[in-house]
C-alpha cells in the first residue's frame, strides 16, 4: 500500500512559497512558507513539522486503540497531541524530537497496566518506528 503526498514550490528558500495536497483529497493545495514555518503564525497554512506531529499523533491514537482493545480493555476516547521540536542545528535546522500526550478513557485498567500498554503501543507504531532516530518521550493520563 501506497500512500502520496505531492508539494510544489516556486521561487527561493527565504522568500518563496510553496502548497501541499494529500493523495486522499483531504489537504488540497494547503499553503507553507520559510516565513510561516519559522516567523509567523498564520491560519490556515501549515508546516512539514505540523504535518509530521499529525500522522504520529494519528498512528499512535490507532495503535493504542488496537493493543488496548486487543488487551479486553477498548477505549472510550484518546486524545493525543505529538509535539515536534525543531531547533537550529549548525548551519541548519534539525527535527530534535517528538513528545506524546496522551489522555485516555479507558475502564478497567490500572494505571501501570496502561502505561505498559502504551509503552507498547509507542515502540510499534508505524510511524513511532520511522522515526526511531528521534527521542520520543510519551506522558500518559487516564481520565
Amino acid at each position: 500500500m501506497i500512500r502520496k503526498s505531492m508539494t510544489e514550490w516556486q521561487g527561493d528558500g527565504p522568500n518563496g512559497s510553496g502548497s501541499l495536497s494529500t493523495g486522499s483529497g483531504a489537504l488540497r493545495a494547503v499553503p507553507y512558507s520559510f516565513k510561516t514555518r519559522f516567523e509567523e503564525h498564520i491560519k490556515a497554512v501549515t508546516n512539514p513539522e505540523e504535518l509530521l506531529g499529525a500522522a504520529h499523533a494519528s498512528c499512535f491514537a490507532m495503535t493504542v486503540a488496537f493493543i488496548l482493545t486487543e488487551a479486553g480493555h477498548p477505549p472510550k476516547r484518546l486524545k493525543v497531541t505529538a509535539a515536534v521540536d525543531i531547533s537550529k542545528v549548525g548551519a541548519g535546522f534539525a527535527i530534535t524530537s517528538v513528545a506524546l500526550d496522551l489522555e485516555a478513557h479507558v475502564e478497567g485498567l490500572s494505571v501501570e497496566q496502561f502505561r505498559t500498554l502504551t509503552e507498547a503501543a509507542k515502540t510499534n507504531c508505524p510511524v513511532s518506528k520511522a522515526l526511531s532516530a528521534l527521542p520520543i518521550s510519551l506522558t500518559t493520563r487516564l481520565v
